[in-house]
């Protein structure tokens, strides 16, 4: 049910679009809207961008559906809303938090969404939110989400995604990206499913510019994978949900929402298996940049300045020369929010668990803990590899805020500060 292209990330002229049907003829040729479809399809426009933004930014896909998405009643407040919608009371203070346990009760994708972090409240959508989602039943429900796109990182359970463009499979160790509006349905292959989002309010995730590094390296366009027409005309009742500033709107279809059956544009849902990506590293001694593990980025205004990155930490080799190996002490005007989607981080010797988090927001002072430093310190220097891991950031240039709940959750660590309490004093003054 994939497509192969040259990439699903929009670039300037023409041969970087996407096309699909899944009936002979759906498609049409050479014209977007005509009269009469030949299926007697619907035509209709899903856009991302303003019409007037450059050909390099332009974001927009055709559909041609059974029944037009205008075809619904009056949306009405849902009962039940996400959890942690609201921001939290303002702290500088490193944040940490365990795993989120999976509810014992029946919980899909939407009940399992808990807000954890945002750079504004929701009611103004601006730059990021950060959630986390946990599901032990597949959705009856569609939904889709009309304050930005989410980059989706699962951490445990594979989902079967399907959306208006097709179905596509996504396990731990890949991502997955819904644009801004698009429909979709969470189905479970496995019992139990967890990990994060990243919903992005701003300018669309692309790949990030290589500058010295040349044509190639980090992720590959030819990696990315978007989904095959793929369509349901079933006409029987669906919930619809939509969230729409931060909260959730449900209205009652007597159709599939799924029932495109051919499209063509750049606006499309797709995957990655971060495992394909071509790390960069020094070869002589220090560390290159953190931003030299970018899969993703949306810039801001501000050139060279992200409204997110999304960065990965994943299996590399290690050789640089007399280098302090693990990361660095650092303090920096970026805002980092972490996770871990499996093994260990070779920053953190405990306490940082497949499944949790953590937050580091601007000139918060943070580095590799207590015991990672003696070890480092000690260690004889030789060529190894850092193997059996996947972590991952998304780093933005606006604070982020914890929300209330994150803040009193059960899981967040309240000693966290410790694994810096025992850094010793190894000054020798003038001692050469």
């Amino acid at each position: 049910m994939l497509s192969h292209s040259d990439s699903p990330l929009y670039q300037s002229g023409f041969g970087n679009e996407f096309s699909s049907e899944a009936l002979v003829g759906a498609l049409p040729v050479g014209q977007n809207s005509p009269q009469r479809h030949s299926h007697g399809l619907y035509t209709e426009l899903l856009s991302g961008t303003a019409f007037t933004v450059p050909r390099t930014e332009a974001r927009r896909t055709w559909l041609y559906r059974i029944k037009p998405s205008a075809n619904h009643p009056r949306y009405e407040r849902a009962a039940r809303q996400i959890t942690g919608a609201v921001l939290g009371p303002v702290t500088p203070n490193r944040l940490r938090w365990n795993p989120p346990a999976i509810a014992g009760s029946a919980t899909d994708f939407i009940d399992g969404l808990v807000t954890m972090a945002a750079t504004s409240p929701a009611e103004q959508a601006d730059g990021i939110t950060v959630h986390l989602y946990t599901a032990n039943v597949s959705m009856q429900r569609a939904f889709f989400n009309a304050d930005g796109e989410w980059l989706v990182v699962p951490q445990q359970g594979r989902l079967r995604m399907v959306t208006e463009l097709g179905v596509l499979e996504v396990q731990p160790q890949e991502i997955l990206l819904l644009p801004r509006g698009m429909k979709f349905r969470v189905e479970l292959l496995d019992a139990e499913a967890r990990g994060y989002i990243c919903e992005n309010h701003g300018s669309a995730l692309r790949l990030p510019d290589l500058g010295p590094i040349g044509s190639n390296g980090l992720a590959n366009p030819r990696d990315f994978l978007a989904p095959v027409a793929h369509f349901e005309d079933r006409r029987e009742p669906c919930e619809l949900v939509q969230k729409f500033l931060g909260e959730l709107w449900t209205t009652q279809l007597d159709h599939s929402p799924f029932d495109v059956v051919a499209w063509h544009g750049n606006n499309v849902p797709y995957k990655y298996d971060l495992r394909r990506f071509n790390t960069i590293g020094s070869i002589s001694y220090d560390h290159p940049d953190p931003s030299i593990f970018t899969v993703l980025t949306a810039p801001s205004a501000v050139h060279g300045v992200a409204n997110v990155d999304f960065v990965i930490f994943p299996p590399r080799w290690m050789v640089a020369q007399n280098t302090f190996r693990p990361p660095w002490f650092h303090r920096n005007i970026m805002n980092e929010f972490m996770g871990l989607i499996d093994g260990t981080y070779d920053a953190k010797a405990e306490g940082f668990s497949p499944g949790g988090s953590s937050l580091h927001n601007c000139m918060s002072a943070h580095g590799p803990d207590n015991a990672t430093v003696e070890k480092a310190i000690a260690a004889d220097l030789q060529p190894h590899k850092i193997d059996g891991t996947m972590a991952f950031m998304f780093e933005t240039s606006k604070v982020l805020r914890a929300t209330r709940h994150a803040l009193e959750s059960t899981d967040l660590q309240d000693d966290y500060d410790t694994c810096w309490a025992d850094i010793k004093n190894t000054f020798t003054g003038d001692k050469a």
